[in-house]
């Protein structure tokens, strides 16, 4: 059964979602980042690039031949294609993703907007009738909830 951890009240989710990612990857996670679709997809992966001047994000498409051997991989709901684990699942696309039960956990990032956080509250009842522990965090203030 997954964790999920919700980081609300984000000013900005693909800075969030780096940081956090680059953290796990440090410790040895492996990383599924799941966006909407090929433009999103491509932000994501020039915010990777950008994202620490001091430190690389190793990171690929999940179509990429390399990716059963990149820690941090991303992927398009639009076009789904199998993750080669089953590890941390960012979730920055608008929908459930259809197979959250396979990873360990689960991290929803949700922005100030009411585009971001309708679908962000469907997503957490949706968890909650699933009945996974779920941690809340206020990503603008930085504490849990």
């Amino acid at each position: 059964m997954p964790r999920v951890q919700f980081y609300h009240n984000t000013p900005d989710r693909l800075a969030l979602a780096c940081e956090l990612a680059a953290r796990a990857q440090a410790g040895g996670r492996r990383v599924a980042m799941r966006v909407s679709d090929a433009a999103a997809a491509a932000r994501l992966d020039q915010a990777l690039w950008r994202f620490d001047a001091q430190s690389f994000v190793p990171h690929v498409m999940v179509d990429s031949p390399l990716a059963a051997h990149t820690p941090v991989l991303i992927g398009r709901s639009d076009a789904p294609l199998p993750w080669p684990h089953d590890d941390l699942l960012f979730n920055l696309a608008a929908d459930l993703p259809p197979d959250f039960e396979r990873f360990r956990m689960i991290i929803e990032i949700v922005g100030h907007s009411e585009a971001d956080k309708t679908p962000g509250r469907e997503r957490y009842r949706h968890y909650k009738r699933c009945e996974l522990p779920i941690q809340l965090f206020d990503a603008e203030r930085r504490e849990p909830l």
